[in-house]
């Protein structure tokens, strides 16, 4: 009789590894851990290959607050939010008819990976993320016209540079049309 096979280790992301990280300074500031213990649970995040290894590192710290998420909708009308405005780990923008302008370029964000999860009937949508930031459209699915987004090459100082936040930016655009762009400063 031959046991059932075991599941692959889960192996960690760079995005796994940057909550970690996020995680063990917080709880260092916040004074649950001490600089030592910080350092060793650090080489340990950031050698770990596998989730069961950075669990380890993360055991006895505080639970983790729950995702900040936000949800902007309107039925028609216009969703705009520019300037230097908070942006949550997790947005959450639904409109049915109208026009959306989200400008990230002059936002605070504070995480370092923010999901946007748009859910747009018609009208257009512009989306202008920092200069920096890694902009990830695998979870967007268009439907009338294509989305116009073009990735700039990865430059010191540009887009995919060091300290920019990622985007990932998921969801269902019906019968508009999405321009992402990085800002220009």
């Amino acid at each position: 009789m031959t046991s059932p096979p075991e599941d692959p280790p889960s192996l960690v992301s760079e995005d796994d590894r940057d909550t970690a990280v996020r995680r063990l300074q917080d709880a260092y500031a916040e004074g649950h851990i001490s600089h030592e213990e910080m350092d060793q649970r650090l080489d340990t995040v950031l050698t770990a290959t596998t989730r069961g290894e950075l669990e380890s590192a993360l055991a006895s710290l505080p639970a983790e607050p729950p995702g900040t998420a936000s949800t902007i909708a309107a039925h028609s009308g216009r969703i705009r939010r520019r300037g230097p405005w908070r942006v949550p780990r997790i947005l959450k923008v639904e409109s049915a008819f109208g026009r959306v302008h989200l400008d990230l370029s002059r936002a605070v964000i504070e995480h370092p990976v923010v999901d946007i999860e748009l859910q747009l009937g018609t009208g257009r949508a512009r989306i202008t993320v920092p200069r920096d930031a890694i902009v990830d459209v695998e979870g967007l699915h268009t439907g009338w016209k294509d989305l116009r987004y073009k990735p700039r090459p990865a430059l010191p100082g540009g887009p995919g540079g060091p300290g920019g936040p990622k985007i990932r930016i998921s969801g269902a655009v019906g019968f508009g049309r999405l321009k992402i762009r990085h800002a220009r400063r």
